[in-house]
């Protein structure tokens, strides 16, 4: 059997256990259309027909420039994703306490300056 043989083999095999998880354990309409792609109906909070959409790939690699591949790791890019959403996350917790420190700084001003208008006028 071929790799490629065998990588479709792998593919087929999980959109059948996705397809039957999906259809006999949750009663989801599950919608074949393409030899990779599942796409499956449902409805936005308002009620409009939206489409969910699952691809299955079994990714080979990166080129290597030797005619062949490095092999594709995925536990290095969850890592990889993982301390990516964790820098993400860092940004926006700097970005929201630097926020929060600019608003008390401005209301510090107010107070100063209402405080200095107030005894100014009595």
């Amino acid at each position: 059997m071929s790799k490629a043989s065998m990588e479709t083999a792998i593919r087929n095999e999980i959109l059948a256990k996705i397809t039957a998880l999906l259809s006999e354990d949750y009663g989801t309409d599950v919608l074949p259309v393409s030899a990779s792609e599942l796409a499956l109906p449902t409805v936005d909070a308002e009620g409009n027909e939206a489409f969910a959409l699952i691809k299955v790939s079994i990714p080979r690699g990166t080129r290597n420039g030797e005619g062949g591949y490095d092999p594709y790791d995925g536990y290095a890019l969850a890592e990889d994703y993982k301390q990516e959403l964790a820098e993400k996350e860092a940004k926006k917790a700097a970005s929201t306490a630097k926020k929060e420190a600019e608003r008390k700084a401005r209301e510090e001003r107010k107070a100063a300056r209402l405080a200095k208008k107030a005894i100014s006028e009595g």
